[in-house]
């Protein structure tokens, strides 16, 4: 009678059992479980029901030619290298192995910034940490330890990384070990392992009376700039790939179709993020401006060279010291996209409209992001319901009676 049992240096699990009067030891990668025990234990009844029944066959079954008392012959090459083929489908991959085979199978669908900040997650915290080990070795409590581990790492803006960032290192890791486990056949250690709780990202729109500040104070080779996306919504990556093939000028229309990442075009964030614009008077004069100062450059903003705006310089020689200068607080510039956001939604544009131009396809984040910035709009404190009662009850008023709320009411309404 065979058994199921587990290494002691490792605590992977092996098949023991009996054939043709030889006792053998198959070991696998599954770590020792009750879910993999009975896995293997299903497999075990399999193989001791085929030798009752003469039907087991040790070379298929495993992949190797230990067939006890087998006739010796010299194999073909052609035997030798399907051996060696199903010899490799069965072994389990080292995490390094695996992750570079994961990562080569993905990048192609995936934006070339994506690219290279998960290929940079798994160069710079993962491979360091599992690279050596068999996959199906890896442990739920090795997974905490590295999610410990890089917690007390110092973070780029504070003094440890942040939930955030330690949530995008652990998610390729989750993918890479689930799909692993789907085609190895062992239980994912990342089960029941969930995000890090992340601190929301603070909304500090602008004022409108601060952007005509900020409008009026900033330099004049940046005002264009500014005033297409305080009054746009365009993320910075949007505004900076524009290219005045995608501004019509006739049909008011700026057509969102690239961003700009680490100095190249490349694909939007989102299927949403796909969209026309609608221009405002304010945002076509100050392209109509910006196209008059127009050099050979196929991008609306440029650089004293012609080529695209970059980001982090923008921050450090423009925005900040105009922020400072103006006693303003400090905050990125993607606040200019909440500015309008706000703004349209005071204004009194349709919701479905405002998402579209933001590049959502669904009006949720908008109230729950934006919607207490316009109380007038929004407010739930009953204010709006006292001047509605007070307009049909107020005392003194020609005609104000109980029944003022209803004079418009045809009889179907009654009773």
């Amino acid at each position: 009678m065979g058994s199921v049992r587990a290494r002691q240096d490792t605590g992977a699990l092996f098949l023991d059992f009996t054939y043709m009067e030889e006792r053998f030891r198959e070991q696998t990668g599954l770590q020792d479980s009750p879910v993999n025990r009975k896995r293997l234990e299903r497999r075990l009844a399999r193989i001791e029901a085929q030798i009752a029944a003469g039907t087991f066959d040790y070379d298929k079954t495993f992949g190797k030619s230990r067939t006890p008392r087998a006739p010796q012959r010299c194999p073909s090459p052609t035997m030798l290298a399907r051996s060696e083929t199903e010899r490799d489908s069965l072994r389990v991959p080292t995490f390094f192995e695996f992750g570079t085979q994961w990562l080569s199978e993905n990048e192609v669908q995936w934006r070339r910034s994506y690219q290279i900040t998960q290929r940079g997650a798994f160069d710079k915290y993962l491979n360091p940490h599992f690279g050596s080990k068999v996959i199906s070795q890896i442990l739920k409590a090795d997974i905490l330890a590295l999610r410990l581990e890089l917690s007390k790492l110092p973070g780029r803006q504070g003094p440890a990384l942040s939930a955030r960032r330690i949530n995008a290192v652990m998610k390729p890791l989750r993918q890479i070990l689930n799909e692993a486990a789907d085609r190895y056949n062992f239980s994912s250690p990342f089960r029941n392992i969930k995000p890090l709780k992340m601190k929301r990202s603070e909304v500090m729109p602008f004022s409108l009376d601060q952007v005509q500040i900020l409008l009026a104070a900033v330099r004049d080779d940046y005002r264009d700039y500014l005033t297409v996306r305080f009054f746009t919504g365009m993320r910075s990556g949007e505004v900076h790939a524009l290219k005045w093939n995608n501004v019509d000028f006739a049909r008011r229309l700026i057509f969102v179709r690239e961003s700009l990442s680490l100095g190249e075009d490349d694909e939007l964030k989102t299927a949403g993020s796909h969209r026309d614009i609608h221009m405002s008077q304010v945002v076509h004069d100050a392209l109509k401006t910006q196209h008059a100062l127009a050099t050979n450059s196929a991008y609306v903003f440029t650089n004293t060279i012609g080529g695209p705006v970059d980001n982090k310089n923008f921050v450090n020689r423009v925005w900040n010291p105009l922020l400072d200068k103006l006693g303003l607080i400090r905050r990125r510039p993607y606040q200019m996209r909440h500015s309008a956001a706000t703004f349209w939604l005071a204004s009194g544009e349709s919701p479905e409209w405002i998402a579209r131009q933001l590049g959502h396809t669904t009006t949720e984040m908008l109230f729950r992001v934006y919607s207490r910035y316009v109380p007038n709009l929004t407010r739930q404190d009953g204010t709006a319901m006292d001047r509605l009662l007070l307009s049909a009850f107020a005392p003194g008023v020609p005609g104000a009676s109980s029944t003022a709320l209803f004079e418009n009411r045809g009889s179907a309404d009654v009773g």
